[in-house]
């Protein structure tokens, strides 16, 4: 059976493709889960229709993207922590503090956005990269201050 391919499907192929599938597939698994069209004229219009939207809303959120990377890299977040006299911490900076301090100031951040190969242990000025889409990352200034 020919179809017509509505998302990316490992093995098998990319939005817009027509492939070649057993029946049984395409009538039990990819057509009634909406991964698949019946191969027709009007549906490869409609497929190259949701092609076209899905683009414009990629470069939308990515647009978006950049904007707050921008914003982000104008902003500066300070932690006044506890430490020991050679500037280690008692405790340590995370991500999931980072991401609190943001959304605080406004910014729509997970925790698992923020890039640390690990928690910030000493005193000092970091810069720390946030994935806010798969092509954009920004970056924020961290301070991290003796109490």
């Amino acid at each position: 059976m020919r179809i017509i391919l509505r998302q990316d499907i490992e093995k098998l192929g990319s939005i817009g493709d027509t492939v070649e599938v057993a029946d049984g597939y395409a009538r039990n698994y990819l057509i009634p889960r909406g991964m698949a069209y019946l191969a027709t004229r009007g549906n490869i219009k409609r497929v190259e229709d949701e092609k076209r939207q899905v683009a414009k809303q990629a470069a939308r959120m990515e647009e978006m993207a950049r904007e707050m990377a921008d914003r982000l890299s104008e902003q500066s977040l300070t932690f006044v922590v506890k430490a020991t006299e050679d500037d280690q911490l008692y405790g340590s900076v995370s991500e999931g503090d980072i991401a609190g301090q943001l959304r605080e100031k406004g910014f729509d951040v997970d925790k698992r956005m923020i890039r640390l190969d690990e928690p910030i242990k000493s005193l000092g000025v970091f810069t720390i990269d946030v994935k806010l889409h798969p092509e954009v990352t920004g970056q924020v200034k961290v301070w991290v201050v003796r109490e």
